[in-house]
């Protein structure tokens, strides 16, 4: 479901192919992957650490897994349990996304396919995001298939995207959004034409931040500071840092 290789103190994170056609749609299996591995980021930390999550495929990630919860409804003979599971992989993908916004280390993303719905909140995750520039589009499917939007992803989206109006398209018309379209937003830093080079691109990000060797406690304390509204609602409270030299 995913793999971490760690290049000296630079961690990588790849979702890798799995049986809804490498969609990395988010089920428990592979949020529960992903959380492992950033446990294990988390674990081996230090100062200078840097972390970038990219994907096989042509999909970053497609959300979650409807199809999952649907088979756990024919299991049961129950709409009401497809839409408990959905419920339920709602309430895990919390965990994702304070763990991204708690790490103690500069997270880069590397969209180099669609990111969609909870996939799109993945990539938002990060503190820095590439995308390739070709046919990948970000889109907050909710509205097309009939779902409001959790607490928490509303305020990542307030947290991240500046512009009301960009806000606006991006839930209200469920407007798919070139990467062109969201650099202008403010939710892409950088496009690039083919998949190696967005990688490449985000490699260049985690290098370059990695070499301040910034105190990855401090990092991730200004990080929540930064987003106080969604980090409420993930249960993550600020805690004081100080200077190891005194």
């Amino acid at each position: 479901m995913c793999t971490l290789e760690k290049r000296g103190s630079l961690f990588i994170l790849t979702l890798t192919g799995d049986t809804n056609k490498d969609q990395h749609r988010l089920n428990p299996t592979l949020i529960s992957s992903i959380r492992s591995a950033l446990a294990e980021v988390k674990s081996q930390a230090v100062n200078g650490s840097a972390l970038i999550t990219l994907s096989q495929g042509r999909f970053f990630s497609n959300g979650f897994d409807l199809n999952h919860a649907q088979s756990v409804g024919v299991k049961y003979g129950s709409v009401k349990a497809a839409k408990d599971e959905l419920v339920h992989m709602v309430d895990l993908f919390k965990g994702v996304v304070a763990d991204y916004l708690s790490l103690p280390m500069p997270t880069v993303a590397a969209v180099t396919g669609h990111a969609a719905a909870a996939g799109l909140m993945l990539a938002m995750s990060h503190d820095y995001v590439a995308m390739i520039s070709s046919k990948a589009v970000m889109y907050m499917s909710e509205l097309d298939i009939g779902m409001s939007l959790p607490d928490y992803f509303m305020a990542l989206i307030r947290g991240k995207v500046g512009s009301a109006s960009s806000r606006r398209d991006l839930v209200l018309r469920a407007a798919k959004v070139t990467a062109e379209e969201a650099v202008g937003m403010g939710i892409v830093d950088s496009t690039h034409g083919s998949a190696e080079e967005v990688v490449a691109a985000a490699l260049g990000v985690a290098e370059e931040l990695g070499k301040r060797k910034w105190s990855g406690d401090a990092y991730a304390e200004i990080r929540k500071s930064l987003y106080p509204e969604v980090c409420g609602l993930l249960g993550l409270k600020c805690e004081e840092v100080m200077p190891s030299k005194l």
